[in-house]
């Protein structure tokens, strides 16, 4: 799907004030395409689009963009625990989108959160790139960070667990 076929769907969204929508078409040569756009992480309205169908379907500031064709990736502890803590009222933080994790905002800079670290609801936890769009995951608990999951530039799958978040 063309980057300008994807802004037609985001202000399609933005103006159906839908929060989630999936295209998914076949081209000429028999291959399907499927994308998936997600407003503010949790799908509250959502629609199914065929793809032959007119753009006027959902489309708003997509802050995430996902391909569900997109390779997957298993993650891999990135770093320790910081102290022991009863696993049922840790809160996971879950990828929302298909991309590339990164712990930074920049390669010369410190990570937004380590283990051990407070954060409040809205502080940026990390960057996930989808085509090529940056989106900043955030914080929807205030707690201390207790478990990074995944390693700088890993790929992560749509509902991966990132971060396990103590809110008390």
């Amino acid at each position: 799907m063309r980057p300008a076929d994807v802004k037609r769907l985001m202000d399609a969204m933005r103006v159906a004030d839908v929060q989630e929508v999936e295209v998914e078409r076949r081209d000429e040569h028999g291959v399907v395409e499927r994308v998936r756009l997600v407003r503010g992480g949790v799908p509250v309205r959502s629609a199914h689009v065929d793809a032959g169908a007119p753009a006027a379907t959902p489309s708003a500031p997509a802050q995430s963009v996902a391909a569900p064709l997109a390779a997957s990736a298993t993650s891999t502890p990135a770093a320790p625990t910081a102290e022991p803590v009863a696993a049922s009222r840790l809160v996971d933080v879950t990828a929302p989108i298909v991309g590339t994790f990164y712990a930074a905002p920049a390669p010369d800079v410190p990570n937004y959160v380590k283990p051990g670290d407070r954060v409040q609801v809205g502080a940026v936890l990390c960057i996930i790139e989808a085509m090529k769009l940056m989106n900043e995951i955030e914080a929807d608990v205030a707690g201390t960070v207790v478990e990074v999951l995944v390693k700088n530039e890993d790929p992560v799958e749509y509902g991966q667990v990132l971060f396990r978040i103590d809110p008390s």
